[in-house]
């Protein structure tokens, strides 16, 4: 190591106050990270693209340092999805320091990695005061019946109204409305159910009716619409 001239002029000065890091939660327990082995958590990340044309949630589970489950959800971009391919073969058995300088292909995962990152070392992760943490799996049980992600997606004009396309229920097939043409509920199909049943053997048709319902005063509809198309 190279020191300055001045520098090495200088007389030493004891660093009286130097007590190491401050202790974060992580597990149940407090801990004072110095090295990568020291992290554990699960936590979220959300990320955007340079054009913040589409956005990505990551979820990872890290134990000692290393991840070991990682759920990749994106939206609104068709090529986010196959890099989100590539980061769930990728993230897996590396530490998260190492995944942070991986290039996960796509701007929005890259994002999510940073953001998910800065929550995990500072100790603000899901599972700070959780004794052993969450076990691995907790990813999966996110998403649900179905293993599909929670996707919200509503249009709307100015001149039309709102259309309500899809919410955490699934695809919305019908839409109410009161006297008003105001929205009071709504049908939908929970597309990971129904192709459950449809695995299991049940019939397409019966599937789609066992996996349908409704929210809301749908009964009480003075007109029922399809989103879609009208």
């Amino acid at each position: 190591m190279i020191y300055t001239t001045r520098i090495e002029s200088q007389c030493p000065v004891a660093q009286g106050a130097r007590h190491g890091a401050a202790p974060i939660p992580e597990e149940g327990k407090w801990v004072q990270a110095k090295e990568v082995k020291d992290i554990s958590g699960y936590t979220h990340g959300i990320g955007w693209c340079a054009p913040q044309q589409g956005g990505c949630k990551l979820s990872l589970n890290v134990k000692d340092g290393i991840i070991q489950e990682a759920l990749v959800e994106t939206i609104g971009c068709s090529g986010m999805t196959h890099s989100a391919a590539m980061a769930a073969e990728i993230l897996p058995g590396l530490t998260v320091l190492e995944a942070l300088n991986t290039d996960l292909v796509c701007d929005a995962i890259n994002t999510a990695m940073r953001e998910l990152f800065l929550q995990i070392v500072y100790g603000r992760s899901q599972s700070a005061f959780s004794d052993e943490g969450l076990a691995i799996g907790a990813g999966l049980e996110d998403l649900g019946k179905g293993d599909r992600s929670m996707v919200g997606t509503m249009y709307g004009t100015l001149n039309k109204g709102p259309r309500y396309l899809e919410m955490t229920e699934g695809y919305v097939t019908e839409v109410a409305l009161d006297k008003e043409d105001q929205i009071i509920g709504y049908k939908y199909v929970n597309f990971g159910k129904m192709m459950d049943f449809i695995k299991d053997g049940m019939d397409a048709n019966e599937a789609l009716k066992e996996a349908s319902g409704q929210y809301g005063r749908f009964d009480d509809a003075a007109k029922v619409i399809d989103p879609r198309k009208e």
